[in-house]
């Protein structure tokens, strides 16, 4: 029997996730975290359990940090659940040990469902499409870096939205800023973290700092 705290802000989600693990046998406990503070307290308080973590929805600074926690609670099995992870985080999370398991939001239930009850058996579950990025990525990678660089790889919308984003604003302040609804907001920022093969604000805002979107002057203000 294992506990499972389930580390995502998004209630549809979470709901989805209680009622596909209310039906599996091996599990105890049930727990949330909402963010980053939330998830190291219940680390503590339950330092074997199952993770199932949208890492892009949390304030980590980047997969250094995740790992770190790896290395703190080494008895803690985690699946990465996630709508889109970056070739580089997989790769860097991945190499580190078996303890990191991969599903995507978009997957079948079938799926999940396969990846949470390996995860319970501490057995590591790699999904098909996550497979495929990383068996693709060698000869990908050259191809990925040039379209990064190309100028038209966002919208002028998305350029000014990724600019709020480095600036430190959160959703809710740009959509009120912009006069647009949290929602809108929030699809523009899946978007811009998806063609950049970005995972969080701050590697999105080191990215706008390469692309001169925004300056050093600016971020310092």
């Amino acid at each position: 029997m294992r506990e499972y705290i389930i580390a995502d802000n998004q209630d549809i989600t979470k709901a989805g996730l209680m009622f596909l693990l209310s039906r599996q046998k091996e599990v105890s406990l049930l727990l949330e975290a909402d963010n980053k503070a939330e998830l190291i307290s219940q680390l503590r308080l339950h330092p074997d359990a199952v993770v199932v973590i949208d890492y892009t929805l949390f304030d980590f600074g980047g997969a250094e940090e995740l790992l770190v926690l790896h290395e703190r609670f080494k008895e803690i099995n985690w699946l990465l659940f996630s709508e889109e992870l970056s070739l580089n985080f997989l790769r860097q999370v991945l190499l580190s040990g078996n303890s990191f398991s991969v599903v995507m939001k978009d997957n079948s239930k079938e799926e999940i469902t396969t990846a949470l009850q390996c995860a319970a058996k501490k057995e590591r579950f790699i999904c098909n499409h996550a497979s495929n990025l990383l068996l693709n990525g060698n000869t990908n990678s050259n191809t990925t870096t040039a379209t990064i660089q190309e100028d038209h790889l966002l919208t002028p919308s998305e350029r000014l939205i990724l600019k709020e984003i480095a600036l430190g604003k959160t959703t809710k302040e740009i959509a009120a800023e912009k006069n647009l609804s949290f929602h809108t907001i929030n699809s523009h920022r899946k978007n811009i973290f998806r063609k950049l093969s970005v995972n969080n604000a701050h590697e999105a805002t080191k990215y706008a700092m390469r692309a001169g979107i925004v300056d050093m002057a600016e971020y310092y203000i």
